[in-house]
């Protein structure tokens, strides 16, 4: 299994999203906080709406910006605390296609396509 994944999100219909052909998601939405998360963390990208790079991983990477920590699992998917930030975000049961449980902490780096 890898140790670092990368997707690259974007708006649709207002919402965060994102496609990953290899886990059959398209479209997946980043909502219940993950996507005021991902407004925070993408502020200083140009034109984040039209896709940037998310890599993350459940260990400390050279370059990651942000570490999430897991807080509890809340209908059907789990809720991490952005320490940094203050604020929390639910990401949904497709977490675990890229894990096999919900690792405790998450590192992420967003970053422009560019």
């Amino acid at each position: 299994m890898n140790s670092l994944f990368v997707i690259a999100p974007y708006k649709y219909l207002g919402m965060w999203v994102f496609d990953d052909e290899k886990a059959g998601l398209v479209q997946e939405p980043f909502v219940g906080g993950a996507d005021l998360v991902i407004d925070r963390l993408t502020k200083d990208i140009p034109n984040a709406e039209k896709g940037f790079r998310m890599i993350f991983s459940a260990n400390p990477f050279p370059g990651h910006t942000i570490m999430l920590t897991w807080r509890r699992s809340d209908l059907g998917g789990n809720v991490y605390y952005a320490p940094a930030l203050k604020m929390e975000g639910w990401l949904c049961p497709a977490l675990l296609k890229y894990f096999e449980k919900p690792p405790e902490s998450l590192y992420v780096k967003c970053e422009s396509l560019g």
